[in-house]
């Protein structure tokens, strides 16, 4: 019977039941490992896996169909395994939208209402109660990525009473809970050379980490930001110039910004980002297997897409490796 293996410890037993079940049903002979020590030398007869790590690949010569559970697939372009162009490579994109989405809010109104410098002063055992703050209602958003991640976080800044939200694509094409979508190319311009936008009092950097958006929230652009902008990456750390963005930062040419990817990962101890002015950093955890309802939607997208598989039709969320998205 063929081999499909899955490589991770955050599926509960009904995700697992749910999984062996499809699996059966397409013919196939479903595996678990906790990780990818306990997996390693066990899997070299898989045809289908789902997994995160890239470095797996070259454990199974046999492999067909990779299926990450993230919706960065960085990782796995690096092992070289689907160079070839006869391994499909499948990703999660829709099922963080909610975890994600909900960090973005968090940080921002962490930051709207001054809450590292409060937590100092809790720290220090302080009773300042003075600091100026500011509200979601009435601001304008600025989000690049106009995908599932830049639709969800839209949706939730609308709700709560946010005045504008652009949104920036390679396209420029309309989304939903957008007002207006230009296309990256024409940040300059737009921020600028518009007065609303030039108003943006958040940024959120949501662009997948690929040569195309490598260095995209450049020196140049950072510089355009108003004072006021408080900047957010839930992206991959590579979208941002750090080293401008932390001395726009210290020099206080932007209020704040809250970073949950960084490049390196994990960040070294002595690395100015950690000591940088009202920057809030999370260590890569804002569409963590910590909700249940990511993980449930990670694996309704593998047992629809092993259904796919088993009858010879297109898989859902396939990468093109060259785009590498």
């Amino acid at each position: 019977m063929k081999k499909c293996y899955a490589i991770c410890n955050f599926l509960s037993d009904a995700n697992k039941q749910h999984m062996r079940s499809v699996a059966e049903e397409c013919g196939f002979e479903m595996g678990f490992f906790d990780s990818s020590e306990e997996a390693a030398g066990k899997i070299g007869d898989a045809e289908v896996v789902y997994c995160d790590d890239g470095e797996l690949m070259a454990e199974m010569p046999q492999i067909r169909w990779c299926h990450s559970v993230s919706a960065g697939v960085g990782h796995f372009l690096k092992s070289g395994a689907f160079d070839r162009g006869d391994v499909l490579l499948t990703n999660s994109s829709g099922a963080y939208g909610l975890a994600i989405s909900e960090h973005i809010i968090m940080v921002t109104l962490l930051l709207m209402r001054r809450m590292p410098e409060y937590f100092k002063v809790v720290e220090e055992r302080g009773w300042t109660r003075d600091l100026k703050i500011r509200s979601i209602k009435g601001s304008v958003i600025a989000i690049v990525g106009t995908g599932n991640l830049g639709q969800n976080a839209a949706r939730r800044y609308k709700a709560l009473g946010a005045k504008k939200v652009i949104g920036f694509s390679r396209s420029g094409s309309g989304r939903e809970f957008f007002d207006t979508v230009f296309k990256v190319d024409d940040f300059e311009s737009v921020v600028s050379g518009r007065a609303e936008e030039k108003k943006i009092d958040v940024l959120v950097i949501c662009v997948p980490g690929t040569p195309e958006t490598e260095g995209l929230l450049s020196a140049e652009r950072i510089a355009l930001l108003p004072e006021k902008t408080f900047v957010i990456n839930v992206g991959r750390g590579t979208v941002v110039d750090q080293e401008a963005l932390i001395e726009a930062l210290n020099e206080g040419r932007l209020a704040g910004a809250a970073l949950d990817v960084m490049y390196p990962e994990p960040l070294p101890e002595d690395h100015p980002l950690w000591t940088a002015r009202n920057c809030i950093i999370t260590p890569h955890i804002s569409g963590d297997m910590g909700l249940p309802e990511t993980v449930d939607i990670t694996v309704d997208i593998f047992c629809e897409n092993l259904r796919r598989y088993a009858e010879g039709r297109e898989l859902n969320n396939l990468i093109d490796v060259n785009a590498g998205y």
